[in-house]
């Protein structure tokens, strides 16, 4: 299912109901289109005139919005469900009705919602923890207790992020008889938002064995939806986050590159990720090994030893291949780079992917060492950074680590020649 929303909220939220609708009609994108409606008549009527497959109506029915936000007791709100469920019916959609706040309400009230609105003609009803308050044992309880007395129903968990368990919730619903789970990319929504659908489909597969979407594309949908919502993930976000299979302590590290399972919950290539460490003062001989490998570089027990030691001296918050083979340098007294020139000053030009946020590269890009200065531009290019550098080695370093930034599509960098003041005109 596909929600869309709810066209009486804005105009161009209207129109682009439509142009999905006409879209699944097209046979471009598949799926059931869901549009969202309040229990009002006029707006029933509106939302179903897009003839979207079906209309989802909601209405609180806990204690608590009954008195405060409707001002209506529990009687009148079970005839004012089965009116706008028949009303809906008689628009010629399939009807779902959300149990507005259904987690906080009497258990058997909210049973008997769930009939109201089965009887008054909808196929489903989604139980909404609108405030996040559920945990997994009363989302496994509540279901079961609710599929039990209401066998004939569909039933789907709505479950809010409030106090960090919409994933377990949702989980825990669907063992107790939901068959549906509503989930947003990237877990947007009111306040925290609700189940992510990249850490759900993701642990439904570590738990359950099923892939229920092609999981090697996440990495590609959250970025798309950063870049349309301009809201970045944070780097620990599960999954999709920029460390979620970045490995930093020694011996985290060791144990990875013993086997991977003793410190991954499941292949970073199942959902389109690749493993990678952070060399930093709790990386431990094996992962300095491993990136000395990677670099082509071979060194005695000894060696290894005495860098690792100034590796753990040297405070770095994240040592990059370069910093890595400069101490090798010290220590060793060997060349393991190319010789090189001074100082050079440059600007970066960056191209952004389409489907990626860039404030959020731009914000990456800012971090690389050597840059000076991050501007979003206009023109052929996106953004344009200020680089300086020492040597050459360093410059290259530097549009190396530009390039590597998740986002980035292509650079173009221009060495700075000539640099002119007011005071020198």
């Amino acid at each position: 299912m596909i929600e869309v929303g709810d066209p009486n909220v804005a105009p161009d939220i209207r129109s682009a109901i439509a142009k999905i609708v006409a879209m699944r009609r097209d046979g471009e994108i598949a799926g059931e289109i869901v549009a969202h409606s309040r229990s009002v008549k006029a707006d029933i009527e509106n939302a179903a005139s897009l003839e979207p497959d079906r209309v989802a109506i909601f209405y609180g029915v806990s204690d608590v919005h009954l008195k405060h936000k409707h001002r209506k007791s529990r009687e009148e709100a079970l005839s004012i469900i089965a009116e706008h469920v028949e009303h809906a019916r008689s628009q010629g959609v399939r009807v779902r009705f959300t149990a507005e706040d259904a987690t906080r309400a009497d258990l058997d009230y909210l049973i008997q919602v769930v009939e109201t609105a089965r009887d008054a003609g909808a196929d489903r009803v989604s139980v909404a923890d609108t405030v996040g308050v559920l945990t997994p044992d009363r989302a496994r309880q509540l279901f079961s207790k609710i599929k039990e007395a209401v066998p004939d129903v569909g039933l789907d968990i709505h479950a809010h992020n409030d106090l960090g368990m919409a994933v377990a919730n949702s989980l825990a619903a669907v063992e107790g008889g939901a068959d549906v789970v509503h989930t947003t990319v990237n877990g947007l929504g009111e306040r925290a938002g609700i189940t992510p659908l990249q850490v759900f489909a993701a642990a439904y597969y570590r738990h359950k064995g099923v892939r229920l979407i092609d999981l090697s594309k996440l990495p590609y949908l959250a970025s798309l939806v950063e870049a349309a919502s301009g809201i970045t993930q944070m780097p620990t976000f599960p999954i999709t986050g920029d460390n979620a299979f970045t490995h930093k302590a020694g011996v985290h590290q060791a144990g990875v590159l013993a086997s991977p399972e003793t410190y991954e919950p499941l292949p970073p290539e199942v959902v389109g990720r690749s493993r990678d460490f952070s060399l930093d003062k709790y990386s431990g001989r094996k992962a300095v090994a491993h990136r000395l490998e990677r670099l082509g570089v071979k060194i005695d027990e000894e060696s290894l030893g005495r860098l690792v030691d100034e590796l753990k001296r040297s405070n770095a918050r994240r040592m990059r291949d370069e910093d890595l083979l400069e101490l090798l340098e010290r220590i060793t007294g060997v060349r393991y780079r190319a010789q090189v020139n001074k100082h050079i000053e440059a600007y970066i030009w960056v191209k952004v992917d389409e489907n990626v946020y860039t404030t959020s590269v731009a914000r990456r890009i800012m971090a690389v060492r050597g840059v000076q200065g991050v501007g979003e531009v206009t023109g052929d290019f996106d953004i344009v950074a200020r680089v300086s550098a020492e040597n050459a080695e360093e410059l290259n370093r530097i549009i190396e680590e530009v390039r590597a930034v998740r986002g980035v599509k292509s650079t173009l960098t221009n060495i700075v020649l000539k640099q002119l003041s007011a005071s020198s005109a």
